[in-house]
């Protein structure tokens, strides 16, 4: 079970110093956070002022506020006022720009290459009793609350290292901290329990 804790992630600034981007996960690996030499890439920002946001040729963008009240984005000259926990799907080759009428916001940003990969945001309220999976191709993230995950059951007809057999102890439940990120997985599938809100991002690959 692998889990991408906020607080170790690196903060990049924008090039127009609007704010500081913190990259959770991109594929293939990129040396910077900002170089767009990714397929897909799921990212943090913190956005402190009014400006214009950085344009991805060829790519899709999924923004979602997941702190704040309200960011005015306005897209190839269409105005859209963008509440938290409300994802919006984009063009990365549109014209935008973020305005901030009620003050500074956080935003999740989902970026993924047109035509290969396809993303989306999924903001969840968790539950104590009802385990919420992430599965292979998803990122879970805290963005509000109190919540702990562990390996869930290991999936029928696969086998482990340690010898486990299927529906075997999960093992120790691990606290989340907010923004932290589970990544998804097809073998033992991690369970998170909790108070708050969780964002799942999929990453589907486009076929055919």
């Amino acid at each position: 079970m692998e889990i991408i804790r906020f607080a170790e992630l690196r903060s990049e600034p924008w090039r127009n110093g609007g704010g500081v981007t913190r990259e959770l996960a991109s594929h293939p690996k990129a040396a910077s956070a900002q170089d767009g030499a990714w397929d897909w890439r799921v990212s943090i920002a913190d956005v402190s002022k009014a400006g214009d946001f950085s344009a991805f040729p060829g790519m899709e963008r999924v923004l979602t506020v997941i702190d704040g009240e309200l960011l005015l984005l306005t897209v190839d000259g269409a105005e859209h006022p963008l509440e938290k926990y409300r994802p919006f799907r984009f063009s990365g080759e549109a014209e935008a720009h973020g305005a901030l009428p009620t003050g500074d916001i956080r935003d999740l940003n989902v970026i993924t290459r047109a035509g290969s990969f396809k993303g989306f945001t999924s903001i969840i309220e968790l539950s104590k009793k009802r385990a919420q999976p992430v599965f292979e191709g998803q990122l879970g993230i805290l963005l509000q609350g109190q919540a702990t995950v562990s390996a869930g059951a290991l999936s029928e007809g696969t086998a482990e290292d340690d010898g486990d057999g299927p529906g075997a102890a999960p093992g120790e439940p691990e606290a989340l901290n907010r923004y932290d990120a589970v990544v998804g997985s097809d073998t033992r599938s991690p369970e998170i329990l909790g108070r708050g809100f969780l964002a799942v991002v999929s990453i589907d690959r486009v076929t055919g």
